[in-house]
């Protein structure tokens, strides 16, 4: 699959599907490398799916002299769009920083983004929030990467769904296994997370907005995403009551994708 020099490193990506552009972003993690089954279930049936590893993770590098931003995730996002010649895409940030990195996205370049679909975001951490990060990045770095995936990945699941796949869940080929052995590239991105905020500047987007909120998720709940709402003219909000931070399950997953791509059809 295709690699480019963009915005001063290197980005792995990959395109499934035809139809309308998609560009669908995850968080501390990555839909390439065999990972796609994990989008939206028939989203590469129906549309043309970009995906890419972020910096420092899968197949993509890092530059050491850029500061960790969401300003400059979304710079290589642009990038990246630019480059496949496409001019407007439905962009999709799901699971934590790639609904932020949509927000920039969206802030930056309007001109790419046709709506906006954001679900797992904040605008700005609270001191819950900042003190999760800090203790997955204390877990990760002074204790091992197992015990990071351990706490996460208790907060992010359903119980039922925890206690029927934990040994599917947890492991080196695990949830998160792409920050194994790649705890600088993992402190960078928790340092862009934290520094996010948007909150004052997000009445400048004019893209259709859904913002989705868990109400079952510990991470980043609807305490977090309803500000969002809020703040983006027109947007609209949609609550997935029993929603954790990561969507799995078929009757979860089956609510979510008809959210998705009812969404999508009418812009």
């Amino acid at each position: 699959m295709p690699r480019a020099q963009l915005n001063d490193h290197p980005m792995y990506y990959e395109v499934h599907g035809q139809g309308e552009p998609v560009l669908c972003m995850t968080g501390w993690g990555t839909y390439c490398h065999g990972a796609v089954h994990h989008l939206p279930r028939g989203l590469t049936e129906r549309y043309q799916v970009i995906i890419f590893d972020h910096r420092g993770l899968g197949e993509s590098g890092d530059n050491p002299n850029q500061s960790p931003t969401m300003a400059l995730y979304a710079a290589d996002a642009a990038a990246l769009l630019d480059l496949l010649g496409i001019r407007r895409a439905h962009v999709v940030g799901l699971v934590g920083m790639g609904a932020c990195i949509a927000q920039e996205l969206a802030l930056a370049r309007p001109d790419l983004v046709r709506s906006l679909f954001l679900m797992g975001a904040w605008a700005r951490v609270d001191p819950y929030f900042r003190d999760q990060l800090e203790l997955f990045r204390f877990l990760h770095g002074e204790v091992d990467f197992f015990a990071f995936q351990r706490a996460v990945t208790l907060l992010s699941f359903d119980p039922d769904y925890y206690n029927a796949n934990k040994e599917r869940l947890l492991g080196p080929s695990g949830v998160w296994s792409e920050l194994l052995d790649r705890f600088p590239a993992h402190s960078r991105l928790i340092d862009a997370c934290l520094a996010h905020d948007t909150l004052d500047r997000l009445p400048a987007i004019a893209a259709p907005t859904l913002v989705v909120h868990a109400g079952a998720d510990q991470v980043t709940g609807p305490r977090l995403t309803r500000p969002i709402e809020e703040a983006i003219p027109h947007a609209r909000g949609v609550l997935l009551e029993r929603a954790p931070h990561v969507i799995a399950g078929r009757v979860l997953k089956q609510a979510f994708c008809e959210l998705l791509f009812d969404f999508l059809a009418v812009h």
